[in-house]
This record gives C-alpha cells, sequence and structure tokens, in this order.
C-alpha cells in the first residue's frame, strides 16, 4: 500500500460512522490514507506529537472531527505547517452548532477549514480539490468526479419532468 498523505483523525471512536465518509471519498479517489483516534483533551500529548510528526511521515493534509468541544483540528492546526480540514460532529445537545463554532472560531494565524456539520465526505473532497493543485492525477479525478455527480442531478431533474414529483417520490423511497 502507498504511503499515506492524508491523516484523518477524530477524537472519539463515537465520531467514525461520520469520519469513515472520509475515508470513502479517498478510497474512490485512491488516495492514501492514515486513519486515527485521537483526544485533544483526554490525549493532548499524543495529539501534539502527531501534529509535529505528521509532516516528516509524509503527510500534506489532516482532516479532523471532533463534536462539542471541538478543539482538536485547531490544537493540530496550532502544531503543523499542513492544511487542516475540520469536520464539526453533529451532538446531541446542540445538534453540532457547538462543534461548528468550536472549529471555525480560530484566532488569527491559525486557520483550520472547516466543513459543515457531520461534512466529512467534503472535507476529503476538499483535501483531494487542494492536493490536485500539485497532482494532475488527482485534479483529472476531481473533475470526472464533478462531472458525474452533475450528471446524476441533471437526470433526476429529467425524470422528475417526466414523471411529476408524485410518482417521482414514489419510485425513490
Amino acid at each position: 500500500m502507498a504511503k499515506a498523505v492524508i491523516g484523518i483523525v477524530m477524537g472519539s471512536d463515537s465520531d467514525l460512522s461520520v469520519m469513515k465518509e472520509a475515508a470513502e471519498i479517498l478510497e474512490e479517489f485512491q488516495i492514501p490514507y492514515e486513519m486515527t483516534i485521537i483526544s485533544a483533551h483526554r490525549t493532548p500529548e499524543r495529539a501534539i506529537e502527531y501534529a509535529k510528526t505528521a509532516e516528516d511521515r509524509g503527510l500534506k493534509l489532516l482532516i479532523a472531527g471532533a463534536g462539542g468541544a471541538a478543539h482538536l483540528p485547531g490544537v493540530l492546526a496550532a502544531m503543523t505547517v499542513i492544511p487542516v480540514i475540520g469536520v464539526p460532529i453533529k451532538t446531541s445537545t446542540l445538534n453540532g452548532v457547538d462543534s461548528l463554532y468550536s472549529i471555525v472560531q480560530m484566532p488569527k494565524g491559525i486557520p483550520v477549514a472547516t466543513v459543515a456539520i457531520n461534512g466529512a465526505k467534503n472535507g476529503a473532497i476538499l483535501g483531494a480539490q487542494i492536493l490536485g493543485v500539485g497532482d494532475p492525477e488527482i485534479r483529472e479525478k476531481m473533475r470526472v468526479f464533478k462531472e458525474k455527480i452533475g450528471k446524476e442531478v441533471r437526470n433526476k431533474g429529467v425524470r422528475l419532468e417526466k414523471e411529476g414529483f408524485r410518482e417521482y417520490m414514489l419510485n425513490n423511497n
């Protein structure tokens, strides 16, 4: 297996049901990744070590998911110069708004690109696009992916126009 270029990190194994979507997208684009669980609060030394060694280990980007007081993406970003994409995880208390605010409100000099609540899939797509700037093969895969999703939406529109909303909804359940 090729050496990982993206690290997928989550604060808890309860985040795996969301963060697996990032791994699935990276697999679709054949981008090697590693995945682990690191808590900014319960294992802060490990979070710092992971971020500080990421570049030397060949990682070019981190995708970090966290819920609640979602400090993991920011802690990682503070300790490395490679881009960090934060994925706010939906919580039962505030539906992920707490996670979103914790990730998106970073201080000057420590940016974290932030996607939607539970948006691990978009986190991986954004990561692939960032890597694609310097990799024509990834850029071409992204172009094909975007054409595919555009075609799917066009086909759905044509079908809705043809069938009407009632039949369309019946056939989609």
